[in-house]
């Protein structure tokens, strides 16, 4: 059965995808910022689930429950119930006492575990729907302890994998005299640094990578590396992770700095960047410095003459080599310089790369009305 998961994109997030991706060959991951996204991110994959012919599972960690999305949940249950063939699976591990909040004043009573405190299970009438919210465990920790609601296998690294709850769980907690405290702190700082700023999300690499440095990392804090010995040790864990990732790639350089080797190889991918109608590649959510990297790279190799861009928050960036730049950033309250420019969504943000087309294409490329293109068009409105 496909699994897919949606994930908060903090540490603890990419906790849970490191514990499910041990545990089972997870599809699609989707990193979610804010909890006010999650409502229309998981409308989208209800939308697809209806669609599919074979049953999935669909796992959302970490993610703080909203009213929106726990209409999903009963979106979910209704078309479950329309379904002929297999039901579709959704398990849901939480850990957010706003999250039981939002249940109640939603009318569904999350009923304590027994002999499991801190533990609550909703009930939306579909056995297929499992609703998990614990107060005492981060997701990281919740995702291991009931992975038998999707895995697929044991995991292989379990010595690793329990050095990274304990990390996760004792920062995402505050447990400050918990003995991993310390460790977890020195963890959370090697995850900003290194998370989305080489490989973005949406690239096939960046679970990969970044699963493969927090259990590099979680091994060293196992073997007994102090905080300060592993922010040193970072930079060599992210270096051996990224030859690994392009041991294959045809042009890459190992004098150059990490971004600038991996930026080669993610100017070649079709799946960061999306053709407008106009020719222009937009790309969603990726670091600035990552961005003008790549964006170079792409325009140098011919693929596109101008780039953008588009960040959640709304900011757009766009890039170009001929001059075009400034012209795509007028378009949006924007300005700057004729090949580097920026501007801001009529929308003010975007949650999805499918939401950040929507908002732009119209705008920059916008529909023709029939017959339009016609020489008899203008007499249309002459008045006689």
């Amino acid at each position: 059965m496909r699994l897919t998961q949606l994930t908060h994109h903090d540490l603890d997030g990419y906790g849970a995808s490191t514990v499910a991706a041990a545990c089972a060959t997870v599809g699609r991951v989707i990193h979610i910022p804010r909890y006010s996204d999650v409502g229309p991110v998981f409308e989208e994959e209800i939308k697809r689930l209806g669609k599919a012919s074979a049953a999935e599972t669909l796992l959302m960690t970490d993610l703080g429950l909203e009213e929106q999305t726990i209409a999903g949940f009963k979106r979910f249950a209704a078309m479950n119930r329309r379904r002929d063939t297999e039901k579709h699976r959704l398990v849901v591990l939480d850990h957010h006492a706003s999250s039981l909040d939002q249940l109640g004043r939603q009318g569904f009573e999350a009923a304590p575990v027994a002999d499991r405190p801190g533990l609550h299970q909703a009930d939306f009438g579909d056995p297929e729907i499992t609703v998990l919210i614990d107060e005492d465990s981060c997701a990281t920790a919740m995702t291991f302890t009931h992975r038998a609601l999707f895995a697929q296998h044991e995991p292989e690294r379990p010595d690793d994998l329990a050095a990274l709850i304990a990390a996760v769980d004792a920062l995402d907690l505050w447990r400050k005299d918990n003995p991993a405290f310390p460790g977890g702190t020195a963890l959370d700082e090697v995850f900003w640094d290194n998370a989305t700023n080489l490989v973005p999300p949406g690239h096939s690499w960046h679970d990969r990578f970044v699963s493969d440095l927090l259990l590099a990392a979680a091994a060293r804090l196992r073997e007994g590396a102090k905080p300060a010995g592993l922010e040193a040790e970072a930079v060599a864990m992210r270096t051996r992770i990224a030859d690994r990732l392009l041991a294959d790639a045809p042009d890459d350089d190992r004098d150059l700095t990490t971004r600038a080797r991996l930026a080669k190889a993610l100017a070649r991918s079709e799946s960061l960047f999306h053709p407008l109608k106009d020719g222009t590649l937009l790309s969603f959510g990726l670091d600035s410095g990552m961005f003008q990297r790549v964006s170079d790279r792409i325009m140098e190799a011919g693929r596109a003459k101008r780039v953008v861009n588009v960040q959640r928050m709304g900011t757009l960036s766009f890039r170009s080599i001929d001059g075009t730049a400034l012209d795509g950033a007028r378009l949006f309250r924007g300005g700057g310089h004729r090949d580097a420019a920026g501007g801001r969504l009529p929308g003010g943000s975007a949650f999805s790369l499918a939401d950040a087309i929507a908002q732009v294409e119209p705008v920059l490329n916008p529909e023709k009305p029939a017959g339009s293109d016609s020489p008899f068009a203008a007499l249309k409105n002459l008045k006689v």
